[in-house]
């Protein structure tokens, strides 16, 4: 069967986010003071070949660990469905 999954890689709270910051600061130049602590990430969509969704969600957990993040700086978040 063929899965698809949907990941979220976002920097880890203790850290620092240059990125997240510059866009939080550039947010009352636009008129929208409101919005903080904005946090940028990345996210990826990739398809798997899988006999079950549990096996599907194992390949793409260790897909995350071995390439897709790095666990010292951050965090992932994934879901898997039925492709």
């Amino acid at each position: 069967m063929k899965f698809k999954a949907e990941i979220d890689v976002m920097p880890l709270d203790a850290l620092l986010d240059p990125q997240g910051k510059a866009v939080t600061n550039s947010m009352s130049n636009i008129g929208l003071s409101e919005i903080e602590g904005v946090r940028i990430g990345k996210h990826i969509r990739l398809f798997v070949e899988a006999e079950n969704q549990a096996n599907a969600e194992q390949k793409v957990d260790e897909a995350c660990k071995k390439l897709l993040a790095n666990q010292i700086m951050e965090s992932y978040s994934f879901v898997v469905v039925s492709a």
